[in-house]
């Protein structure tokens, strides 16, 4: 219960950190970028080890510059810009170019639960004769994605990259170098799995309600697998285009599965068949949330198939590792006591139950 508890408070979180993002376009012999960042998490030196501003030491410096009316904070940030772009590199035939601000646009400080992002618009004269760009984004700033112009002249190919790493050679007119199958498969394989452990929370509470009503091993199974056919099938109708569901809605719909398994495992001790088929409607809610990811990096043309299956597979494996790790921590020691109901699946549904329903109302007030 302890382990649970640091758990949701964890999890009860209103400035979760994601990665910057950078669009580079070329254009005769100029480059732009346009730069998304939370600015304020940058200055305050949120350090990107954490997932959330919350749990920095600086978290009360963020929620100050977070209450900034565009024009203050826009001042705080051209304050910063020269230790910003010592961080930023640039580099075209492995040659750095300094980074030139061309504008800045700060969003109102709106929902100051949900983080600001700020639009900062680099660009420049790509050097005589060069042919190949790179794109480095500092550890201390967190994580990015690069997105860059397909060759082919299609949907921009982007670049998770983190702790510091710089993209891969770009060769200006001609693109990336293609990745053979075994590659994609394996990179979407682990950002499935990584979206899960240790960044997915609230799936994490969700697989952990559907095991506490049962520690067996095929009804859990039927569920796990009923959740990844339904959020597969949905996550690659998002991403063709076919359907499309305001973030709005589904962030709550997805906290309130939560708090349904977790309910239902307070009010019965009975598995009911029919709740693969709840759990697959569940599941169809979940698959819009992972599209936001896979809208971020995007998906490669040329393996857009293998990227899809290989992510939801990654995902697949996330939910089994959590089930795994939390019958060997409770069902293999206890699931047989007759105290098993009372001191464990109830308090902890209980607990799961709370966090879902918090997160439903937080996330509707918005």
């Amino acid at each position: 219960m302890a382990l649970l508890l640091l758990v949701v408070a964890n999890g009860a979180r209103a400035h979760e950190i994601r990665p910057a993002i950078a669009t580079v376009s070329f254009s005769a012999e100029r480059y732009d970028i346009e730069l998304s960042a939370n600015m304020e998490a940058v200055i305050a030196g949120v350090s990107p080890q954490h997932k959330d501003t919350d749990e920095s030491p600086n978290a009360q410096t963020y929620n100050q510059l977070r209450d900034l009316p565009p024009a203050v904070l826009e001042g705080k940030i051209r304050e910063f810009l020269p230790r910003y772009f010592e961080g930023i590199e640039i580099r075209f035939d492995e040659a750095r170019l300094p980074p030139a601000l061309c504008s800045i646009t700060v969003p109102e400080v709106g929902d100051t639960a949900r983080a600001r992002l700020t639009l900062l618009h680099l660009c420049g004269a790509v050097p005589a004769g060069a042919r190949v760009f790179r794109w480095g984004y500092a550890a201390d700033f967190g994580e990015s994605i690069v997105r860059l112009p397909a060759a082919s002249g299609g949907d921009p190919v982007a670049l998770w990259l983190k702790n510091g790493a710089r993209s891969e050679p770009y060769i200006l007119g001609v693109g990336l170098q293609q990745k053979t199958r075994l590659e994609v498969a394996a990179q979407y394989t682990v950002l499935g799995f990584t979206h899960i452990l240790p960044k997915g929370l609230d799936h994490i509470l969700f697989v952990l309600g559907l095991f506490l009503l049962s520690t067996r091993w095929k009804p859990l199974l039927v569920q796990v697998t009923a959740f990844t056919l339904a959020h597969t099938l949905t996550l690659g109708l998002s991403i063709y285009g076919i359907v499309s569901l305001s973030p709005a809605i589904v962030e709550p719909l997805i906290a309130a599965s939560i708090a349904y398994v977790a309910i239902e495992n307070l009010v019965t001790s009975e598995l009911k068949p029919w709740r693969a088929f709840v759990v697959f409607g569940f599941g169809l809610l979940h698959g819009l949330g992972f599209a936001g990811v896979l809208h971020e990096i995007g998906l490669p043309r040329s393996e857009f198939l293998t990227a899809l299956l290989t992510f939801n597979l990654g995902v697949e494996l996330g939910q089994l590792t959590v089930i795994t790790l939390a019958w060997l921590l409770i069902g293999l020691w206890w699931k047989t006591k007759s105290w098993y109901r009372a001191r464990l699946v109830l308090p902890l549904s209980a607990l799961i139950a709370a966090t879902g329903v918090y997160w439903t109302i937080e996330r509707i007030a918005g």
